[in-house]
């Protein structure tokens, strides 16, 4: 222990996130100051004090140590084994990692992750989702997907939450399942702060997210190195063995325990563990962090996820398909939504703004019924989350400028500008310039008839522009905010939005801010492309891009970005980046 003091000063404190002050420590090196980070997280039940032991094993001298109670575990607040969402957890990650940066001065490029179980998903969800780029991660006996044992248990559970949504699932596994190390199998059971039961849904949040993101694992490109335990009673190992096959990862590392229980950080004779664990942390720390300026021109077998094509689909879905198209053109024709997606493409501004409204309209009784079952379709739910979620950011932006003179806002493809309109209503005492952009000038009528409908004082400049072509932008750096939302997924050609963040820069000022949305994944990709009609004409065809390909093509426009929001099941994200000066 006196080892321990003179090398650590251990530190309690607390951070915010989402208005909640989560608990953390702080192992501090005496001495010298740290320029890089190890970041713990710890497993679902557990909490940081457990984090003391893997830090004098696993920390240098010259690093900072940190460890937070998630929501619902030791100090932090919360219901035990509960949070508002998976999601919410994931961004707790984000808040912290943003307090080391503003607190102690570490940039999260000189952070480096260790993850255990659950807090191995949520580490991996935000390296996917929030694409925050950290010098690299280990991953321990990641709960991918939890070894449930009791038969259709996902689906009860699920079931059961309609009847019982606050029901809580009392963890099976005892200590000696967890580790051979007696005293520290002694030591999880007797230790009173250890939450033994998690939320149901909670719980099936995680399966979903973690099924999404290891699907999706290609987009993660953090150097990464997996401890999977051969023993491990609590999770599945061949779902990690996916993850670390799919990672785009220039480093990556798979270690097999054979022997281990699920808490291999806690297992016994570690020692040639944990070395290797320090020896992988040295060369990360050593090496560059990974460049993301490939992501900007890389092959589209890379970073795109295409619709499937039409003759690669079975026959059982090409005629699923075309039935769902003949229902459309008939019964869809009862739907008013539906009747504006048919007649303007569902991909219009004009379709988007019904979505908005989210009012249920249709022929007869039935047509009502099909509209709100159309209108709670999980990608207009997200879409309406998204609007939310821009509004937000633009919102804190104009609070930001509460004093300045004057704020011009830009919108490159402003569709019917609903929701610029109506934060600049909630804003009629800032001085601000409304410069709206769109290709049909039929939305930019009726950008003008809901501008003067909602009786806003800002002066409206309406501007029928093509917002890939360099001449629709000058060299005047005279907008404070510009935005961009639901385009680039439209066009697959990523020198085409380069060219359009490029003719963004050029109208920034210096310390100017670009709100921008992304498009990572779709369930229903396939069902749309095959079914759904675009305005540009043709079907609906989506180009995904991962938040780490939107934010490396911002990135190469010269923005930093500051902030990201993830929206519904990750689908829609909405971003805001910085331009402090013009290139």
């Amino acid at each position: 222990m006196n080892g321990w003091m003179n090398r650590w000063m251990e530190h309690e404190a607390s951070f915010s996130s989402d208005d909640t002050s989560l608990f953390y420590r702080a192992w501090l090196p005496r001495g010298q100051r740290a320029q890089r980070a190890v970041l713990f997280l710890h497993r679902g039940h557990e909490h940081s004090e457990r984090v003391r032991p893997l830090v004098e094993a696993l920390v240098d001298d010259d690093c900072i140590a940190f460890a937070y109670d998630a929501r619902g575990h030791g100090y932090s607040p919360g219901e035990r084994g509960d949070a508002p969402s998976f999601a919410a957890l994931v961004a707790d990650l984000d808040r912290f990692v943003s307090h080391i940066e503003r607190n102690y001065g570490i940039a999260a490029s000189d952070i480096f992750i260790i993850a255990n179980s659950v807090g191995a998903v949520v580490a991996s969800t935000w390296l996917h989702d929030y694409a925050r780029q950290v010098r690299g991660v280990i991953l321990a006996a990641a709960a991918f997907s939890i070894k449930l044992y009791v038969p259709l248990a996902k689906p009860a559970l699920r079931l059961a939450l309609k009847f019982q949504p606050d029901l809580f699932v009392k963890s099976y596994i005892q200590p000696s399942m967890l580790t051979h190390d007696e005293a520290a199998a002694a030591n999880y059971a007797q230790d009173p702060l250890i939450a033994k039961a998690i939320s149901a849904r909670i719980l099936l949040q995680l399966a979903d997210t973690a099924e999404r993101v290891v699907a999706q694992a290609d987009a993660i490109d953090t150097p990464t190195l997996m401890l999977v335990a051969g023993k491990d009673l609590v999770v599945h190992q061949q779902i990690q063995r996916r993850f670390f096959e799919a990672l785009q990862s220039p480093k990556k590392q798979w270690l097999y325990l054979e022997n281990s229980y699920h808490a291999v950080l806690y297992e016994q004779n570690m020692a040639p563990i944990f070395a290797a664990c320090r020896s992988f942390m040295a060369e990360c720390f050593a090496a560059p962090v990974v460049s993301r300026q490939a992501l900007v021109s890389a092959p589209p077998a890379i970073t795109t996820r295409f619709p499937t094509a039409k003759h690669q689909l079975p026959l059982w879905q090409r005629s699923g398909f075309a039935l769902q198209r003949l229902l459309l053109r008939t019964l869809g024709q009862l739907s008013d939504g539906m009747r504006v997606g048919l007649s303007q493409g569902f991909d219009s501004g004009a379709s988007l703004d019904y979505v908005y409204k989210n009012q249920a309209q249709g022929r007869l009784l039935l047509g009502a019924t099909i509209d709100r079952g159309y209108l709670d379709a999980i990608g207009w739910r997200g879409i309406r989350q998204r609007k939310l979620q821009l509004q937000q950011l633009l919102t804190g932006l104009l609070r930001q400028r509460a004093d300045a003179s004057s704020t011009k806002i830009l919108d490159i493809a402003a569709g019917n500008g609903r929701y610029v309109l109506e934060v600049a209503k909630r804003f009629q005492h800032q001085q601000l310039e409304l410069l709206m952009r769109d290709f049909s000038a039929e939305n930019l009528d009726k950008i003008r008839t809901l501008h003067t409908e909602l009786a806003i004082a800002a002066p409206l400049t309406l501007e029928q522009k093509d917002a890939f072509a360099a001449d629709s932008y000058a060299d005047s750096h005279d907008v404070d905010i510009a935005i961009v939302s639901g385009l680039f997924e439209l066009f697959s050609d990523n020198s085409m939005v380069a060219r359009a963040l490029d003719g963004i820069r050029r109208q920034l000022k210096p310390g100017g801010y670009l709100i921008y949305t992304s498009q990572p994944w779709h369930p229903q990709l396939n069902l749309i492309a095959h079914t759904l009609n675009s305005h540009l004409g043709g079907q609906w065809q989506m180009r995904l891009r991962s938040q780490a390909e939107m934010d490396a093509l911002v990135a190469a426009a010269g923005g930093v970005k500051i902030d990201t929001r993830i929206g519904l099941d990750g689908i829609f994200n909405v971003s805001v980046a910085m331009f402090s000066a013009p290139l």
